[in-house]
């Protein structure tokens, strides 16, 4: 399945970091923004999840849920958020098939070698569960603060 903007967003359902078992489904009725990242804890994912943590009561304001996807275990995430005092759901995504249909999951070069991996990215979905906005290969400097003002503009 190929991402079109205007289109319904891929569903999903993965484990989330309450316990739960989360689905896009699930959702319906408020706006959705995921943010794809690498792993947890490593410098520019902590400030990716940390300026989603500020702006968190600002999302919810907005009718929105943030939620936070990677391929690392619940059991890392819970840390995560438990370090970071993170409001917001983390989802594992172990076997990256969420990444995949999302189209985040792909080769990257770091000093020479390639490999599989995440490519930090943002989709923000609306109420009526419809892929509105994409953001690929995020720089993290002002990110969320553009997700929200694009989150507001959806009432307009």
């Amino acid at each position: 399945m190929s991402l079109q903007l205007g289109k319904k967003a891929p569903k999903f359902k993965l484990p989330a970091s309450n316990g739960e078992i989360i689905s896009l489904m699930d959702l319906r009725g408020r706006n959705v923004v995921i943010f794809f990242y690498p792993k947890d804890m490593t410098p520019t994912c902590t400030e990716q999840a940390c300026d989603m943590r500020d702006a968190y009561h600002q999302f919810n304001d907005e009718n929105t849920v943030v939620l936070g996807i990677s391929p690392d275990p619940i059991k890392s995430h819970l840390k995560f958020i438990e370090k970071k005092e993170l409001p917001y759901l983390l989802l594992s995504d172990e076997g990256n098939k969420v990444c995949e249909q999302y189209g985040v999951w792909q080769m990257k070069k770091l000093y020479g070698r390639e490999y599989m991996g995440i490519v930090r990215s943002t989709f923000l979905i609306d109420a009526s569960g419809n892929l509105v906005r994409e953001w690929r290969k995020v720089k993290v400097k002002g990110h969320a603060i553009e997700v929200l003002n694009a989150v507001k503009e959806l009432k307009k």
